[in-house]
């Protein structure tokens, strides 16, 4: 096994030479920096590797009954396992190490406090669609630089950035990517919420859970992130997550809320989507249905089996 494969980009040949050599010889190598790891492997074991994407830990690793710590310390091993003050510790120090260490060995050469402060000023905008221009104008940079560093943390697998699904219909859509800070327990720490008090009085804590609830569900879905996307209408009618599973057409919304109801939004996305279902994950304790088309379903409830029809 090799970690942090990218690092010494000049084993790549090696590999290859003892690949074709040897007979049933399998490596397994682990790298941070995705664009870079695909464009160095790729360069020069084409049909000799696989890739797999591995998340934080989720619910199945951890158990139920754990939904709230893993929701506020975030699915970093370190992080999750320890008590509350060394997970906020470690977190802290691994955001650090992150801006000092780890963006210089992938050769970028921004400044440890700007990029600092950009991360801080993105997890404002965490589940919310991303507006270029506002960002460049907070931190006097042009829109092409701000793009490179949302590149930069998305490649590093510090965020997510979910794209829009388009559709023929007559409608002014939202055309601009949504974006997450991917680990829960991260995005707390940019924000300053430390313990499960703070974050439930804190008035991000729907976007939290939203952000939280989404990288889990696409982690059981096992999707790609090509095959996800959401859905908005500048008149609000707006859908979390859409794909699609073979010919049907499904959707999630994402409701922090002890009893969800249906809305006007939702029945219009249905009808905007054709959607075959859709489901509204909220953080109670009872499955039940909404609509015809319309099953609520606890977070801490959710497998593979509960988005087949």
């Amino acid at each position: 096994m090799l970690d942090e494969i990218q690092r010494k980009s000049d084993l790549f040949p090696l590999l290859r030479h003892l690949v074709d050599q040897g007979r049933n010889q399998k490596f397994l190598i682990l790298g941070s920096a995705s664009s870079t790891l695909r464009k160095q492997s790729g360069e020069s074991l084409a049909g000799r590797i696989g890739y797999h994407y591995m998340s934080g830990f989720n619910l199945g690793d951890v158990g139920k009954k754990n939904l709230k710590k893993l929701w506020v310390q975030g699915g970093f091993p370190r992080s999750f396992l320890a008590d509350p003050d060394e997970s906020l510790l470690w977190r802290n120090n691994f955001i650090g190490t992150y801006l000092e260490r780890d963006l210089a060995s992938i050769g970028t050469s921004i400044s440890t406090a700007m990029m600092y402060r950009f991360w801080i000023m993105i997890s404002h905008y965490h589940g919310q669609t991303l507006n270029y221009s506002d960002l460049g104008r907070s931190l006097g940079i042009s829109d092409k630089t701000i793009k490179h560093y949302i590149d930069i943390l998305e490649d590093t697998f510090m965020i997510r950035t979910l794209k829009p699904w388009y559709v023929n219909v007559s409608k002014r859509l939202i055309k601009t990517p949504k974006l997450y800070i991917r680990d829960s327990g991260i995005f707390h720490t940019l924000q300053g919420i430390d313990e499960y008090g703070d974050l439930v009085t804190n008035p991000k804590i729907g976007a939290s859970w939203e952000g939280f609830a989404l990288e889990l569900l696409i982690s059981v879905l096992e999707k790609r992130e090509n095959e996800v996307f959401f859905y908005g209408a500048h008149s609000g009618v707006e859908v979390d997550l859409f794909w699609h599973s073979k010919t049907r057409k499904l959707g999630i919304e994402f409701k922090y809320s002890d009893a969800p109801t249906m809305t006007r939004s939702m029945h219009q996305v249905i009808l905007d989507l054709d959607l075959d279902h859709m489901w509204v994950i909220y953080p109670g304790d009872k499955r039940y249905s909404i609509d015809k088309k319309v099953t609520a379903v606890p977070l801490q409830e959710v497998s593979e089996d509960t988005f087949k029809l």
